[in-house]
């Protein structure tokens, strides 16, 4: 059995796969997360562990055979999120998460202060990296930015927990802007940039690779039989989907639904275009890299409005978009999805939400419309920004909590313009691909790992002359409407 770890920024899902790389179970624990000030976003460390006790805890209890039979496990976390250690290897503040807006400024100065940085990272400096939420340390915290002796992502810090290890892997290091993305190595130059070393960063590993152990006391209090249980690098969320759903080739990607909105291509060469705001990453696996675009509210920005008008369940409120008039849908207002900023491509930290065109025959039902579309237009954004030449892209997989709506998963293939697969257990896609990684430390073949997902469900563009001219209207009011207003930001 192979175990995969999926820290998110929602919850925490595991993943539980047999020999023959199948689903055999999975797990969940919420997470919340902490705005004590404008832009802020938080998260304590401990309560990620706890989510994971409580997510073992689950598959012990589900399924206590396959359970104990675990032996290997690989790691899959949400990015960017800053975790600090002290000599005696104890959390100094909570983690400042992805989606943290705090350090605009950091970003010109360490850009400023290190005039190669793009080149090196492959990446213009964005608040939601690591290096500018150490460099907001240094300045805004500098006692406690003199106490660091350690800097780890979340998942790595789930593996020191776990291992006692401090390591990090390629696809994970790659969005600090501390890693020289194309050699897959920390850069001495982007650190000395933010007051740090390299003695300060955990060593790196590739995502298939062993990274340490699990530790003997977990082992027995788990109820695990196997001695000596590996844990591998593991990857970035993106990353680790990717692997999830066999995106592994170049070429191959997909779009997520989650919390944010990615759009992911896979390569078998490093890419950077920093000038659109798009990510060049390293990806999971050995001498391959992929390309990324990523808006900041995607399901969440729906998840918001649900809770805005106290909806008991998403579904509902996404089967009322279904009942709309194609009339109606077209006077509907139009959404800002900014409501945490935004990345691509437009790398703006106080970008905010926004309704625009209400009117009194507008009801839920046309706002919830609104707001699934308006992600739509950001993830067409992305796309653009990191492929203009849309014909080459024919088809994505579909991934994230949002995926589940087929209203929603229809409408972004016809605003994208590509064929959409859903694979099966794209829920959970990160897990599995922490779970494969998990395999591949142990000395399996990729060919026989990393194979493409059975694909559930298919969403055909529709290429109706009529409606496409109406959504792309609709775009170009979305796009115009964000140039007019965004010095109001």
């Amino acid at each position: 059995m192979f175990l995969g770890i999926d820290l998110g920024t929602s919850g925490i899902k595991l993943a539980l796969l047999n020999l023959q790389h199948e689903l055999i179970a999975t797990a969940d624990a919420s997470l919340e997360v902490q705005r004590p000030h404008a832009l802020w976003s938080e998260q304590q460390p401990h309560d990620w562990w706890q989510a994971l006790e409580r997510a073992v805890e689950q598959l012990r209890v589900s399924h206590a055979t396959q359970w104990q039979e675990v032996q290997a496990i690989g790691l899959s976390g949400q990015m960017h999120g800053a975790v600090t250690l002290d000599n005696q290897q104890k959390v100094l503040r909570p983690a400042i998460l992805w989606n943290d807006g705090r350090s605009s400024a950091q970003c010109l100065e360490l850009e400023a202060k290190e005039p190669r940085s793009r080149f090196i990272t492959g990446n213009i400096a964005m608040p939601g990296f690591t290096a500018p939420k150490l460099l907001w340390m240094q300045q805004n915290e500098p006692e406690l930015f003199e106490k660091i002796t350690t800097v780890l992502l979340p998942k790595d810090w789930l593996r020191f927990e776990l291992s006692g290890e401090l390591v990090s892997e390629m696809s994970d290091a790659a969005g600090t802007l501390f890693l020289d993305v194309q050699q897959r190595q920390w850069s001495e130059a982007m650190l000395k940039a933010c007051g740090l070393g390299l003695d300060q960063m955990p060593h790196l590993v590739e995502g298939s690779q062993i990274s340490g152990y699990l530790k003997p006391e977990l082992a027995q209090r788990w109820g695990l039989l196997h001695p000596n249980i590996p844990i591998a690098g593991g990857a970035g969320d993106n990353a680790a989907t990717a692997v999830g759903i066999g995106a592994t080739r170049a070429n191959q990607g997909f779009v997520s639904l989650g919390t944010s909105g990615v759009v992911f291509l896979a390569s078998a060469n490093y890419q950077s275009a920093p000038e659109q705001a798009v990510h060049a990453f390293a990806h999971a696996l050995p001498q391959r890299w992929h390309q990324m675009s990523v808006m900041l509210s995607a399901a969440s920005a729906f998840a918001w409005f649900n809770q805005v008008v106290g909806s008991q369940k998403e579904a509902v409120l996404s089967a009322s978009v279904a009942q709309l008039s194609p009339l109606q849908k077209q006077n509907a207002p139009v959404f800002l999805p900014y409501l945490s900023g935004e990345r691509t491509p437009h790398n703006n930290a106080n970008a905010s939400g926004m309704f625009f065109g209400l009117r009194h025959e507008h009801h839920t039902s046309d706002m919830a419309y609104a707001v699934m579309e308006g992600v739509c237009f950001g993830l067409k954004d992305g796309l653009i920004a990191m492929n203009p030449h849309l014909s080459s892209i024919k088809e994505l997989s579909l991934v994230g909590g949002g995926a589940q709506s087929d209203e929603w998963a229809q409408l972004l293939a016809d605003i994208m313009g590509v064929k959409l697969l859903k694979p099966a257990g794209a829920h959970c896609a990160a897990a599995i691909g922490a779970a494969r990684l998990a395999s591949l430390c142990t000395g399996t073949d990729e060919a026989d790992v990393c194979t493409t997902l059975t694909t559930e469900k298919e969403f055909e563009c529709n290429l109706d002359t009529v409606y496409q001219e109406h959504l792309e209207q609709r775009y170009s009011r979305f796009k115009t409407l964000y140039g007019a207003i965004q010095n109001f930001f």
